[in-house]
């Protein structure tokens, strides 16, 4: 077979999987929109050219962390290992964290919906510039989160620390503020939990546990590698909340 056949069987794989990832949304959307509201889909030429893009975006955003992103996290994180500075490695893991989650397009908009929200209720001022700090401060806060939740992970690698104990700890300690905290920052604090585990961050964040885990003897990537995820889940909640309280 030569290299172009080899070529287009390959991206004609990976169109073939983006579109049976897709697969299960289309046929919901189709089941409840014939079956249960019985009405013709509206413009759905444009949708149906909607659906293909999606599938053409999601074959090579995939394909994208399979030779990019995986791999960088995966080499960066071994590097960190070998060259034995903890302080340079906590920083990258600092880093990572923030700078993936601070232009994350879904905590952009949930942070200036809560500006809103909270403006109508009385809490802040409604003019452009006090939404804007709110939203500003709120983007910061989960930022931070995620950055330290990054460096909690990595030194939870490296000692061989419990998973399932930190994150018990650090739900108790989400409950406990939950009393605590503004009941209208509440709801916006579990939401940022769930924006910053973005399509950058995940690959990423992954790839530096697994790398990290692979580099260090006595440690198993399969067990020691993975839950920074969680991490970056359940410190926003609670730094939410806190600059709630604060605010």
């Amino acid at each position: 077979m030569s290299d172009t056949l080899k070529t287009i069987h390959a991206l004609g794989r990976l169109l073939a999987g983006a579109a049976g990832d897709l697969l299960p949304i289309v046929l919901v959307v189709a089941f409840f929109q014939v079956v249960v509201i019985r009405e013709p889909f509206p413009n759905l030429t444009e949708a149906l050219i909607g659906a293909a893009l999606v599938v053409v975006g999601l074959a090579f955003f995939i394909r994208g962390l399979d030779i990019g992103l995986f791999p960088l996290g995966e080499t960066m994180a071994q590097a960190f290992a070998k060259k034995g500075s903890l302080v340079w490695l906590v920083g990258f893991a600092f880093a990572l964290g923030f700078g993936t989650t601070v232009a994350e397009p879904a905590l952009i908009a949930v942070a200036a919906e809560a500006a809103r929200t909270v403006a109508e209720g009385g809490l802040i001022a409604t003019d452009p510039e006090a939404l804007n700090a709110y939203a500003y401060g709120l983007r910061m806060t989960v930022a931070v989160s995620v950055g330290v939740a990054i460096v909690v992970g990595v030194v939870r690698i490296i000692k061989g620390w419990p998973v399932q104990r930190l994150i018990i700890a650090g739900y108790l300690g989400i409950v406990a503020l939950t009393f605590f905290a503004p009941p209208e920052i509440v709801g916006i604090a579990y939401d940022s939990g769930g924006v910053t585990t973005s399509t950058i961050t995940v690959p990423l964040v992954t790839a530096l546990g697994v790398g990290l885990a692979s580099s260090i003897k006595g440690r198993n990537p399969m067990t020691d590698g993975f839950g920074l995820i969680a991490f970056a889940s359940l410190t926003p909640i609670m730094f939410v909340m806190v600059y709630g309280m604060v605010y």
